[in-house]
């Protein structure tokens, strides 16, 4: 018996709407997206590694140029002391030759001129010991500066040496999760649809951050601004590949699909939610 049209389109209201599962297409992009995001995230981190061992290594660099610098200086003092000591030898030399003289002198005004002469050339040995002492103590001086500065050096070699291995197994513990997620992205790569996937990485390539942004409460989260209901509403349905008009990323929606439902429009709440307006 055929059924009254009234009684069949009842029965056609009671059968649901085909809710498809959350866009297929974009399943994968989503994960994609989340592993791509990880991977920028990780190779920041990897490539931040050499300036943080650089920053580690300056006081290990400033500890050994204070050491060659002060050995440097020790050495230009002692040299400077052997050369004191070689004029006072050879100053000492004179003084006694001089004395030999004093013998042969016959007159009484060369014998003053020698004594004169005999007490200048004291005067000028004193110089040269005073110079030779002044020399000394600033070898001591630059010696105790050595036996810090090799001290300060071990303990900047001890902390860098620990600080080195720190950051050695923080990069090899990132490059190992990051071959792992490479592998995975090549995976969910081969799962996104050709188009879709050159799509993804353009926009990705462009905004040099997510191509993908989700909807939440009428909102792009990728730009912040309210989009169109009825745009909020096919994303939702999930039936199609749909894109923010202001910011262009490709949107997406977290929840279960929502069947297409036409009903009044709460006038005072279009007024509250107004298309393109920044949150």
């Amino acid at each position: 018996m055929k059924m009254p049209a009234r009684e069949a389109s009842c029965a056609d209201a009671h059968v649901p709407l085909r809710r498809s599962p959350l866009n297929q297409q974009l399943s994968p992009l989503i994960e994609l997206q989340k592993i791509d995001l990880r991977i920028v995230e990780l190779k920041e981190q990897r490539r931040k590694i050499p300036a943080r061992l650089e920053i580690h290594e300056a006081p290990l660099r400033e500890a050994k140029r204070l050491l060659q610098e002060t050995s440097a200086s020790t050495d230009a003092l002692i040299k400077e002391r052997r050369s004191h000591e070689k004029d006072l030898e050879a100053h000492e030399d004179r003084i006694g030759k001089m004395k030999d003289r004093a013998a042969q002198l016959k007159t009484n005004q060369e014998y003053q001129a020698h004594l004169f002469e005999v007490e200048l050339a004291n005067k000028k040995k004193g110089e040269i010991e005073e110079k030779i002492l002044l020399a000394m103590e600033r070898i001591e001086q630059t010696q105790r500066t050595i036996t810090d500065a090799q001290a300060s050096l071990q303990e900047s070699e001890a902390l860098f040496t620990r600080e080195k291995a720190t950051l050695d197994e923080k990069d090899r513990i990132l490059a190992a999760e990051l071959a792992d997620l490479e592998v995975n992205q090549k995976q969910l790569s081969g799962q996104v649809e050709k188009a879709l996937l050159a799509r993804y990485n353009k926009l990705k390539a462009t905004r040099k951050d997510q191509a993908l942004a989700l909807i939440k409460d009428g909102i792009c989260l990728g730009c912040r601004l309210h989009l169109p209901p009825q745009l909020v509403s096919q994303v939702k349905r999930g039936e199609d590949v749909h894109t923010c008009p202001y910011c262009y990323r490709i949107l997406y929606w977290e929840g279960e699909p929502a069947s297409e439902v036409k009903g009044p429009v709460d006038h005072e709440q279009a007024q509250n939610f107004e298309v393109g307006e920044s949150v």
